[in-house]
């Protein structure tokens, strides 16, 4: 029997932690007492080879190779900024232990400038305001300063050569968005993260054909004009504060949340292995504008494998330019959400390779809407399983949608792949594996 313990051995600046060390078990015989072998440091680890288009072009090794000076154990959220910027982008280990809360004094610590909620509903009102012409004015200037004030707070910088990853089964993030941005070689793992709430969701009358819409901010993690980054083994949701909790405003969701993961503005060599995506609206963006050409064709090369996506209700993920290759994924529809969700969006210039993967819908969701048409671009979609049952995806939704018919072949055929499970045993590998706190 082997039982191991994280144990802290030295502090510096924030805290250092050299590792986690196997607890000395004693035995009886010609060997009086042993040492089990030491338990795997998460924040050493690197993404295997052929694990996927992270691994490729170099590989993705965080801050495998740190010191013991840029090795940090953080329990708070002032604490993960100041190791965040400690030693510029030398590698560095950031170890998060426990929930840190980026918000933890609450929305009305960023208010300023007189914001008031309920002064803003009363000007912006569609009876009063109408809905020719977007929001301005006072309230609408001392939303934006409000904003502002969080936006600065609740955003970290990740540098380069950086891990970041959860101690133990119950770490992580709450409301904090992860930038990582502009930078390259990051790994985060094993943390739970609560998607940021937006305190200050803006009002847009013309939006929704002029009938209005509110519009929030903040991303749980941003990978933005990076290369090789390995997201994996992390649980990643709305937590305490699910869109079924929200209220309406004007016939309209007060909308407090914008994506859970993603990967824009030239992104490269990206690996997303063994998370659940729970509950949570707009997913994952794969490039996020049709305009973008000049920074993402040929680029956006990500692979999705073994994750789970639970009540998600769209973009699993939504794709602009990039080779995607999505395998051995387990998708779970909730039945609340049988008539408005879509998995796939297939989007301008996109090579979407998926297969291999299972998809569990409820009575009466149309197999057809998997896969959304957004632009005309071929897609490969093979051996993929619906409520266990092998299903032609393309043929399926081209019966159903003949409005929105797509094209079979995304001209190209991933070889950055490890194991490749039966789609038929997806779900009960995916369960048991995917996830914060299965890998620690």
């Amino acid at each position: 029997m082997n039982v191991r313990g994280c144990h802290d051995h030295a502090s510096k600046r924030v805290a250092v932690l050299l590792g986690c060390t196997a607890l000395v078990l004693t035995v009886t015989g010609p060997v009086a007492a042993q040492a089990a072998a030491p338990a795997r440091d998460l924040g050493r680890q690197t993404l295997a080879a052929g694990d996927g288009w992270g691994s490729d072009a170099g590989g993705t090794t965080g801050g495998s190779a740190a010191d013991a000076e840029h090795v940090y154990t953080v329990t708070t959220w002032a604490e993960f900024k100041a190791a965040l910027k400690d030693g510029g982008s030398a590698p560095k280990i950031i170890k998060v232990k426990g929930m840190i809360d980026a918000v933890s004094e609450g929305c009305e610590a960023f208010v300023t400038g007189g914001y008031d909620l309920q002064q803003y509903l009363k000007d912006y009102d569609p009876a009063v305001w109408g809905n020719d012409e977007v929001a301005s004015g006072p309230q609408e200037d001392a939303r934006v300063a409000s904003a502002a004030k969080q936006d600065s707070e609740i955003k970290a910088n990740i540098p380069s050569n950086t891990t970041i990853v959860g101690v133990g089964r119950n770490s992580g993030i709450l409301g904090g968005s992860l930038q990582i941005k502009a930078v390259s070689n990051v790994i985060l793992r094993n943390l739970t993260i609560e998607a940021p709430l937006d305190c200050f969701p803006k009002w847009d009358p013309t939006d929704d054909n002029n009938t209005g819409n509110w519009n929030s901010e903040y991303d749980a993690v941003v990978v933005y004009g990076t290369d090789h980054v390995w997201i994996d083994h992390n649980t990643l949701s709305d937590g305490r504060y699910p869109d079924s909790e929200r209220p309406s405003y004007f016939g309209k969701v007060f909308q407090q949340h914008d994506g859970l993961t993603d990967i824009v503005r030239g992104a490269n060599y990206v690996t997303v292995s063994w998370n659940s995506f729970k509950d949570h609206d707009k997913n994952m963006l794969i490039g996020n504008s049709d305009s973008t050409a000049t920074t993402d064709a040929g680029k956006l090369k990500v692979t999705m494998h073994h994750n789970e996506f639970d009540g998600i209700l769209q973009r699993s993920p939504r794709v602009r330019f990039g080779q995607v290759d999505v395998y051995n994924n387990h998708y779970v529809v909730a039945e609340e959400q049988a008539s408005d969700y879509y998995l796939f969006g297939v989007g301008i210039s996109s090579q979407l390779y998926a297969s291999d993967n299972a998809i569990s819908l409820p009575a009466g969701a149309k197999v057809g809407k998997v896969l959304k048409k957004w632009n005309e671009s071929p897609l490969t979609a093979e051996n993929n399983y619906v409520n266990g049952m092998q299903t032609d995806l393309i043929a399926v939704h081209n019966a159903e949608i003949p409005a929105e018919t797509l094209q079979s072949g995304a001209g190209w055929t991933p070889t950055l792949r490890t194991k490749v499970d039966s789609p038929r045993t997806v779900p009960y590998v995916v369960s048991r594996g995917a996830g914060a706190g299965k890998d620690c």
